[in-house]
């Protein structure tokens, strides 16, 4: 789990969190792992009409609330900070990228929904959910 602390949010602590709770990442795909922590929409559906809700809320609260409190760090402008800076230093070459190309997507998404004046919680979940996905991308890193 040592290459998502590339990831903005995620510092030893959220990473080691992630690490436990969620166990063996190669169990999970970049699609799946939302579902695995309640982070994808509710829905509604009969014959041809289709209408989401919130978010599920199912699955495993600890998890979902690590990538809650990490996406916050998204909405803010991008740029690398020095603790940062020392993470992506202790990572390797292929993490670094990939953390920073998430970090950069994470950011343009929250940028979109200001622009679109979303509820900012709402925003939020749906940061946590593409977050939950780079994570995954990243913890099955072949390095």
């Amino acid at each position: 789990m040592h290459q998502s602390r590339c990831l903005r949010g995620i510092g030893s602590l959220t990473g080691f969190g992630l690490a436990v709770e969620i166990g063996d990442w190669t169990r999970f795909t970049g699609r799946t792992i939302g579902s695995y922590v309640g982070l994808v929409p509710t829905e509604y559906s009969s014959g041809a009409s289709r209408s989401q809700g919130g978010v599920t809320k199912t699955g495993n609260g600890h998890v979902r609330r690590l990538l809650i409190e990490a996406a916050w760090h998204h909405r803010r402008r991008y740029r690398k900070s020095k603790a940062l800076q020392a993470r992506f230093d202790r990572a390797p070459a292929a993490a670094r990228a990939r953390g920073d190309e998430g970090n950069r997507r994470l950011h343009q998404r929250w940028s979109r929904f200001l622009a679109r004046e979303k509820n900012s919680n709402t925003a939020n979940a749906a940061i946590a959910r593409e977050m939950a996905g780079w994570c995954w991308s990243l913890a099955v890193m072949d390095m």
